[in-house]
C-alpha cells in the first residue's frame, strides 16, 4: 500500500510539473490541476460509460469498471497510464509527425514514419489487451472470479497486477490514450487561424470527421495520411515558435487542443484554454473526434475478441470487461453444458424410437394397430 501511494504521488508530481511548464507534452489532461481538467477521463466516460452516450449499449461500462478504465479522483486509470510512465515517448501521444507543404525541415515521408510509430504503438497495446483477455475465462468458457474481481481496485501492470481484467483494460486504455491524443495533437479535425498566414506557426487544418481511417488498430496496413496532416513536434521547452530540435517546425504548443471543460455524460466541450483550441470550434471538434474514436475502438476490440476466440467466448469476454459483476452477469449458458444437453436429447430420442420399433415388432401389429403378417409355420 505504501509503495502504491508513493508511485501515485510521484506520478502526480511528474504530471503536475509538466502541466505547469509551458506547452506540456501530456495530451488531453489526466489530473485536475495545473490547467488540466481530467480530459482523458471525461472523454472516456462520455464515450463508454453506461451513464454516458453509450447507455443503450449492452456492453457499456458499469461504474466500478469505468472508474478503473477512465480514472477517478487521484487515480490515473488505464487511459491515463501513459501520462504516468510514457511521457517521454512521442509514439504514446502521437507527437512529432509534423509537416507543412513547401519549404520545411522535414519531408512528408519522415512525418508519416512518425505517424506509423504512433499507430504501431497503439496496435501493440490493442494486441496486448486481446492476448490478456483470454485469461478471463476458464477452459469451459466460464468466467473466472479471481481474474475479474474489482476489490482491491486494479493497479498498473508495473505494480505487479496479475488479474486478467485489470491487465486487459490497462492495455486497451493505453491504446485509447493514443487514439484520443491523435485528435488533440493533430490537425485532422481542426481549422487554422484565419487571421494568420499558413505556416509552421499556423498549420492548415483538415476539418475531417471521426473516426479516422488511419486508426485501424485491428489491421496491419501502413497508413496513407492526407498530404497536409500534421501533429506537433515536442521538446522540453515547448513553445511557439519552436526551439531546439523543433525550430521552424509545427510545435505541440502551437497545435494542441488539450485543455478545456468536458461534460463526462454528453461529451459537450467548452472553455478551451490553448491557442489552437480557441480557434473557432477546434476544441469541441477534437473532443467530439476523440469521443467518437473511443467508441469505435471499443466496438473494434469487441469484434476482434469474437473473431479471435469465437462468438460465445468473445461476447462473454466483452461482458466481463465492461460489467461490475461479470461472474453473475456474464455467465450465460456454458458451451460445454449446452452441447452435452443437446447430445443427451438426441440419445434419448433415438432410444425412444428404437424402443417403440421393438414394441411394435413384438406385438405383431403395425404402427396403426392393424394385425401384422403371420410368422413362418413351424
Amino acid at each position: 500500500m505504501r509503495r502504491r501511494r508513493f508511485t501515485t504521488l510521484l506520478g502526480l508530481l511528474v504530471v503536475l510539473g509538466l502541466a505547469l511548464a509551458p506547452g506540456s507534452a501530456a495530451g488531453f489532461g489526466t489530473i485536475d490541476s495545473g490547467g488540466q481538467s481530467r480530459e482523458h477521463e471525461r472523454i472516456t466516460r462520455a464515450a463508454l460509460s453506461c451513464a454516458g452516450t453509450a447507455g443503450s449499449d449492452p456492453d457499456c461500462f458499469q461504474p466500478l469498471t469505468m472508474d478503473y478504465l477512465a480514472g477517478h479522483d487521484r487515480e490515473f486509470g488505464a487511459v491515463g497510464s501513459p501520462d504516468r510512465d510514457e511521457l517521454s515517448d512521442p509514439a504514446a501521444h502521437c507527437d512529432d509527425a509534423d509537416y507543412v507543404a513547401g519549404t520545411y525541415p522535414r519531408t512528408r515521408d519522415q512525418a508519416t514514419a512518425s505517424l506509423v510509430d504512433c499507430l504501431n504503438h497503439m496496435r501493440m497495446r490493442f494486441g496486448e489487451g486481446l492476448e490478456d483477455a483470454q485469461g478471463l475465462l476458464g477452459p469451459d468458457g466460464e468466467v473466472l472470479p479471481a481474474e475479474v474481481g474489482s476489490h482491491p481496485e486494479c493497479r498498473s501492470r508495473e505494480q505487479r497486477e496479475e488479474r486478467a481484467k485489470c491487465a486487459t483494460l490497462e492495455a486497451f486504455g493505453r491504446a485509447l490514450h493514443g487514439a484520443q491524443d491523435f485528435y488533440a495533437h493533430s490537425n485532422w479535425a481542426d481549422e487554422p487561424d484565419p487571421a494568420r498566414p499558413i505556416g509552421d506557426e499556423n498549420p492548415p487544418g483538415l476539418a475531417l470527421p471521426a473516426p479516422s481511417p488511419l486508426l485501424d488498430l485491428r489491421g496491419s496496413a501502413a497508413p496513407d495520411p492526407p498530404d497536409a496532416l500534421s501533429t506537433g513536434c515536442f521538446v522540453a521547452r515547448d513553445e511557439v515558435p519552436g526551439v531546439g530540435a523543433c525550430q521552424l517546425r509545427v510545435t505541440h504548443a502551437g497545435l494542441n487542443k488539450d485543455r478545456g471543460q468536458i461534460d463526462p455524460v454528453t461529451g459537450a466541450a467548452t472553455d478551451p484554454t490553448t491557442s489552437r483550441g480557441m480557434v473557432g470550434t477546434n476544441f469541441a471538434r477534437a473532443v467530439t473526434g476523440a469521443v467518437t474514436e473511443t467508441h469505435r475502438q471499443w466496438q473494434d476490440f469487441r469484434s476482434e475478441l469474437v473473431a479471435r476466440y469465437g462468438t460465445e467466448r468473445g461476447e462473454r469476454m466483452a461482458c466481463a470487461l465492461s460489467h461490475d459483476d461479470p461472474v453473475n452477469d456474464c455467465a450465460g449458458t456454458n458451451l460445454t453444458v449446452a452441447v452435452a444437453v443437446a447430445v443427451g436429447l438426441v440419445v434419448v430420442a433415438v432410444a425412444a424410437i428404437l424402443w417403440l420399433r421393438r414394441s411394435i415388432r413384438r406385438s405383431g401389429r403395425g404402427p396403426d394397430g392393424s394385425a401384422g403378417a403371420a410368422g413362418p409355420a413351424r
